[in-house]
């Protein structure tokens, strides 16, 4: 076994493979840079090398430095975590040539599996259905619709280097193909450094099924079971669990027997997962999978692989890549429970899920287990105090629950999210609160459609409900009594002639809301709105939690003041609210309808727009690329563009002004 390792990579990941090293006796050494100086990942590991500025091109890809980082402190082995240079062969023979250990594959693998349309055609060797379509160089847009054509819409562009959604478009109009083609393109440059591109029949009902594998470097292959990835959204895994629901034992053994013989095909060695898209119209058949792709390396979502088999993954790639036998055969293998994680990511749900950035000012979670297998488990590479930034995906944690049953363990999952509480950036924790509750969801009826079709009753309002909205105002104020036993805490709002009457501003979402709030003598509120009023009484309890009595009835709700802003979390919801200065004057906002402002940071990749063009609402005007993902932003209403302010390749952040169109009156 290794003495001491490296991990390449940053955030959860690094933090999951450090935690493992420890328990193993390994000494580790962090990479990081300018943004990540004070990061989880840092000081958790042993040592920590700076190796450059914060874009990932500068610091997390540069192979030589991080090489170089592990020679210098006497690492005997890299771990690459997910991302970055983790599906790079050229990496991986650098390594080598140094004389280090990969932790991962061979770049042989990876090379096989690295690029879609060669790992396509490896497979149809190898006798692995695959789904029809075209994988060959030929890159003219002509050539290309023709196929697509020939294969039938709707179909999918996919960058073959691609990963993680990038690089992928759904195409169901032959009129939108090159357009999106271009875009693909575009995104495979952009993240992979490849705009080669394939397409292939986009399957009308789609289950993406995925089995986790595992070689040693003795020839032994096995597989760990399944892993069912269909709630997506724009190609991205948003819950995932294991096993998948009704899954035929002979199904599975067909898609298992299939990834081992995939995996087998290119002498593979470590952890893998072999993708397969599933026909889900007429229930899973072993005539019914077909090979998507191959992701040589560790998932994100490989924790409910480890929930249902009791393995640490982690463990047993160092133990592989030091030479060892895997410890077991096929038929040492079974499934125990039912497992589900869901990705908590600092986005914004209702805008089209865009990238958020923030300060996570709160930040509290269920008790449960830390990067090891509990019934409540959480892996994450934040703490309170950190920022979301710009420069990296932005996952704040993975929640993954663990039970005897299915039903079981999604009531779990649905627990777990309710007492998930991040203030400071906005989140998707109440959509995927609402997604645990979505009845086909809890039915087991999945497919990577799902989401899209009922995405309206998906997202959450954004509006709070009264009792919120009356508890944030009196404790604006300061109103709520302690429980300090002083007498005259009591008295604190009496007058001989009545009890006192107080206003309460507060912003939601850069919206001012007033109320006229009147404390009664047994330390009750009347919270007046205009002509409606409410009776609201508030119980402080342990920690963060209030009882609320509101016109008796009780709930219970999470209260968090810190400086100028309230946090209140329930159920799943959440909601920011900011207490405004009173010395501070407040400007008034921007006509929206006459201006386009950047909605996150990110680069201009694309302006559409010029001065004197007559546009129509919804028109594309600009394209965003953030956090390696492309945004178009759209023209607000029908009018004539006065004044473009950007160039393609410009930086911005959020809120910058990038286009003003002529006033309507004109």
């Amino acid at each position: 076994m290794f003495d001491k390792i490296l991990i390449a990579n940053r955030g959860e990941i690094a933090c999951r493979v450090i935690m493992t090293a420890r328990k193993m006796g390994v000494r580790t050494v962090a990479v990081y840079s300018d943004a990540d100086a004070q990061s989880q990942h840092v000081s958790l590991a042993d040592e920590a090398v700076h190796i450059g500025p914060s874009p990932v091109a500068e610091s997390y890809l540069q192979a030589d430095r991080i090489i170089q980082a592990a020679l210098d402190t006497g690492a005997q082995a890299i771990h690459p975590g997910y991302g970055f240079l983790s599906e790079n062969p050229d990496f991986v023979r650098e390594v080598g040539a140094a004389g280090l250990t990969f932790i991962g594959p061979s770049a042989s693998a990876i090379d096989a599996m690295g690029l879609k349309d060669a790992a396509k055609s490896l497979m149809v060797e190898a006798g692995v259905p695959v789904v029809p379509g075209y994988q060959g160089s030929n890159q003219d847009p002509a050539f290309l619709a023709a196929e697509a054509d020939k294969i039938g819409y709707p179909i999918l562009i996919k960058a073959r280097a691609g990963g993680g959604g990038k690089g992928m478009r759904l195409v169901e109009n032959p009129a939108d193909f090159k357009s999106e083609f271009e875009a693909a393109q575009r995104e495979g440059q952009s993240s992979f450094g490849d705009p080669i591109c394939l397409i292939e029949k986009y399957i009308a009902q789609p289950r993406h099924v995925e089995i986790q594998v595992f070689g040693d470097q003795h020839g032994n292959v096995v597989h760990l079971f399944e892993r069912d990835c269909s709630l997506q959204r724009r190609y991205q895994k948003v819950i995932e669990e294991a096993p998948a629901p009704d899954m035929p034992p002979a199904v599975r053994a067909a898609m298992g027997q299939a990834a081992v013989e995939a995996a087998k095909a290119i002498g593979y060695v470590g952890a893998g997962t072999v993708e397969f898209i599933a026909d889900g119209s007429d229930g899973l058949k072993e005539d019914g999978f077909w090979f998507m792709e191959m992701n040589t390396r560790l998932q994100v979502e490989h924790p409910v692989t480890e929930a249902i088999t009791g393995l640490d993954l982690v463990a047993l790639q160092l133990r592989v890549a030091a030479g060892d036998a895997l410890p077991f055969c096929q038929d040492d293998l079974s499934i125990d429970g039912w497992a589900f994680e869901a990705r908590i990511y600092a986005e914004d749900v209702p805008k089209g899920f865009l990238p958020a950035i923030g300060t996570l000012n709160h930040l509290a979670f269920p008790a449960g287990t830390t990067f090891e297998t509990g019934s409540v488990r959480i892996d994450s590479g934040i703490r309170s105090g950190d920022d979301i930034s710009p420069f990296y995906d932005p996952m704040i944690a993975k929640v993954i629950v663990h039970g005897p049953d299915r039903r079981t363990a999604l009531k779990m999952l649905t627990a777990a999210l309710a007492q998930c509480h991040v203030g400071g950036a906005t989140t998707n924790i109440a959509f995927l609160s609402a997604l645990s509750k979505h009845t086909g969801f809890q039915a087991g009826n999945v497919d990577t459609n799902l989401i899209a079709r009922d995405l309206d009753g998906l997202i959450d309002a954004t509006t709070p409900v009264d009792h919120i909205i009356a508890a944030a105002s009196v404790l604006s104020l300061g109103l709520v009594p302690t429980a300090s036993g002083d007498p005259w805490q009591s008295l604190a709002n009496w007058r001989h002639w009545s009890n006192a009457t107080y206003t309460s501003r507060i912003l939601h979402d850069a919206e001012v809301i007033l109320r006229k709030i009147e404390p009664l003598s047994d330390g009750r509120f009347v919270v007046h709105d205009g002509d409606t009023s409410r009776t609201i009484g508030i119980v402080h309890k342990a920690g963060t939690q209030y009882t609320l009595d509101l016109d008796g009835v009780q709930s219970t709700l999470d209260l968090v003041v810190q400086d100028r802003s309230i946090f209140a979390f329930q159920d799943g919801r959440s909601f920011a609210f900011e207490i405004p200065d009173p010395l501070a004057g407040h400007a008034e906002g921007a006509d929206g309808g006459d201006n386009v402002f950047a909605p996150m940071p990110g680069m201009v990749t694309i302006v559409s727009a010029k001065p004197g063009q007559s546009v129509t609402e919804g028109d594309s005007l600009f394209v965003l690329e953030a956090m390696k993902m492309e945004h178009a932003l759209p023209a607000p209403r029908d009018g004539i563009v006065a004044e473009v302010l950007v160039q393609p390749g410009m930086q911005v952040v959020d809120g910058d002004l990038l286009l003003q169109m002529e006033p309507e009156d004109e």
